[in-house]
């Protein structure tokens, strides 16, 4: 068995992604990483390059800025690097989700398991989505809870705006969510404890590829329901990169609520009274026999 991984990043740096903690924390468990680096103002390809592990397989590209259509763009680019995996799965990382390393045994073993099952095309991760600070976390239908993030490499598949797939048939005349089964992993996503200065250049930056404009980001505005604490252990690789704050993130005590929240936060309501689990799943779960 062969398992490859693969992202894309540009200006990592400047937007403060953890993109060499990312790359780093699944070396162990993979055969190859391919790491599609669009041109950029920075040290990105600089820095990967320093990682100096010879499974690390760069591609560089340039991004098409005429494409603004629903995040097209980013789903180029991260084909592009899927389309140079020649595993039998191929894993995506984006550049601020890192995997723990405490859970790279199991994430082999779901890939062994399925191996030979066609029925399962994708592997799938819970989320935990820190915000604010490395203590805090999101729970609520609105942030996706469980995401695939390894599919099968030998099947027809698409990513119509880079952060699911689709996968195709009836000679690509149809297209459908991967059949799925999970890993028993988590994917812990670090975009949102990045420092609002270096978000907000981010967003200021990409939001073009959206066909959006920028809105200023304000941590402290959101629904302070929805903020967890965490309890757990974070990943070895992105401990020296975590800011020091200490206890539950606070957020704004006079923020209003958006209609989106509110819709979410009856969603959340919801969950609870009746045992459901609401938020967006890109995926199909396969239950097996």
């Amino acid at each position: 068995m062969k398992i490859s991984a693969f992202t894309f990043i540009k200006n990592g740096t400047i937007f403060g992604f953890p993109y060499t903690e990312s790359i780093r924390s699944v070396l162990p468990i993979v055969d190859e990483f391919v790491v599609n680096v669009g041109v950029s103002d920075d040290d990105t390809l600089d820095r990967i390059r320093q990682i100096n592990d010879p499974k690390i397989r760069i591609i560089q590209s340039h991004w098409n800025d005429r494409m603004k259509v629903g995040g097209y763009v980013y789903g180029q680019q991260k084909m592009i690097a899927q389309f140079n995996c020649t595993g039998d799965w191929a894993f995506y990382l984006e550049g601020d989700e890192i995997v723990h390393e405490e859970e790279l045994t199991k994430i082999v073993d779901a890939c062994r398991t399925h191996l030979d099952d066609e029925r399962i095309e994708a592997l799938t991760f819970d989320y935990y989505h820190f915000y604010g600070n490395a203590n805090s976390y999101l729970d609520s239908p609105g942030w996706y809870r469980r995401a695939a993030r390894i599919i099968r490499n030998s099947i027809r598949t698409t990513a119509p705006d880079g952060l699911f797939w689709h996968v195709l048939t009836d000679n690509n005349k149809v297209s459908r969510y991967p059949k799925s089964a999970h890993t028993g992993a988590s994917i812990y996503h670090y975009g949102w404890v990045r420092s609002e200065e270096a978000m907000n250049r981010k967003s200021e930056n990409v939001q073009k590829y959206w066909n959006k404009n920028h809105s200023r980001i304000d941590y402290g505005e959101i629904d302070q329901k929805i903020v967890r604490e965490f309890r757990g252990s974070h990943p070895a690789v992105i401990r020296a990169w975590l800011p020091k704050e200490e206890g539950l993130f606070r957020a704004n005590p006079g923020h209003i609520l958006t209609r989106r929240e509110k819709k979410h936060r009856f969603m959340l309501h919801l969950e609870r009274w009746f045992g459901m689990e609401l938020s967006k799943k890109h995926f199909d779960p396969v239950t097996r026999e």
